[in-house]
């Protein structure tokens, strides 16, 4: 069983007293993680920044590791302005960036920033035009597109792209992976709302509308976003949780090497636990390498 994982870091957009995530992402780059992630929920009473703003301070203050949007909520942003902002941060990056998207998850946002909350339907059909948009704004002139959430009218942007700008979708329901495989250069459901008994399900799903549109099913990535704690030995553990994956160093590389074998390539990980900072070094010197050295 191959275990080459590329392995990921979600750094939280947290702005309260003493959060530094950048600080925390350029940390991740010196400790050898492949990517750093945030999540996007503008709205809430707890202290954030802006995804995009964060991970733009992030990608200017390192050099080497990917920036990835985990994900970004369509309905937030015009799709068409997404794709000039995701060419202008790829170029200034040095072609570091993974564009994430989803539907959007929290209604409650939605409704709180006075946007009114698209239905189901309206989530899908809008992922499906945003990447649409990009993929024509990225490569063709005077770009017209006439979808039912979103449209362009004869768009010029301009530069292109140096290279095709993967685009990474967290998506879990039938029609929304249908478009994963139609569409998108990669997969990031999540561990605690697609568990192992049910995530090769959907990723053969994935995979058969990748087939189906005429592609090579193995150009998509698919990349696990999982909660994960390392527990000290000697140190009784918390009460067991089933969305996260933790134990001794030697069992959370086992369990994440394992994941290669339901046709990930890549981990995001979500440190868990009281002291986050810890988890990060202790995942990179012991789990990481232990993940690494067997593949």
């Amino acid at each position: 069983m191959s275990t080459e994982l590329l392995f990921g870091l979600g750094v939280a957009p947290g702005a309260g007293h003493g959060a530094d995530p950048v600080a925390e992402a350029v940390t991740a780059e010196a400790l050898g993680y492949d990517f750093v992630s945030t999540s996007d929920h503008p709205c809430g009473t707890a202290p954030s920044y802006e995804s995009w703003t964060m991970l733009s301070w992030i990608a200017a203050r390192t050099s080497r590791i990917r920036v990835a949007t985990r994900v970004l909520g369509v309905p937030y942003r015009p799709p068409a302005m997404v794709a000039k902002m995701a060419e202008t941060f790829d170029r200034l990056s040095g072609g570091r960036l993974i564009l994430g998207l989803g539907g959007g998850y929290s209604d409650a946002e939605f409704r709180a920033f006075g946007m009114g909350v698209p239905s189901p339907r309206d989530k899908v059909d809008g992922l499906d035009e945003a990447i649409r948009i990009a993929h024509g704004l990225w490569s063709r002139p005077s770009f017209t597109f006439a979808g039912r959430r979103y449209r362009t009218d004869r768009a010029d942007r301009e530069p292109k792209p140096d290279r095709r700008i993967p685009i990474w979708l967290g998506t879990y329901g039938p029609r929304a992976l249908a478009v994963t495989g139609r569409l998108a250069d990669g997969w990031i459901p999540s561990f605690g709302f697609a568990p192992p008994e049910q995530v090769n399900g959907m990723r053969e799903q994935v995979l058969a509308a990748a087939a189906e549109a005429g592609r090579d099913p193995a150009e998509i990535t698919c990349v696990y976003n999982v909660v994960v704690r390392v527990d000290p030995p000697g140190v009784a553990p918390p009460a067991e949780d089933p969305s996260v994956v933790a134990g001794p160093a030697g069992a959370v590389a086992e369990r994440l090497a394992g994941f290669a074998a339901l046709g990930f390539s890549a981990v995001n990980l979500i440190p868990a636990g009281p002291d986050e900072p810890e988890q990060v070094e202790v995942l990179a010197a012991e789990v990481l390498r232990a993940v690494r050295a067997a593949g």
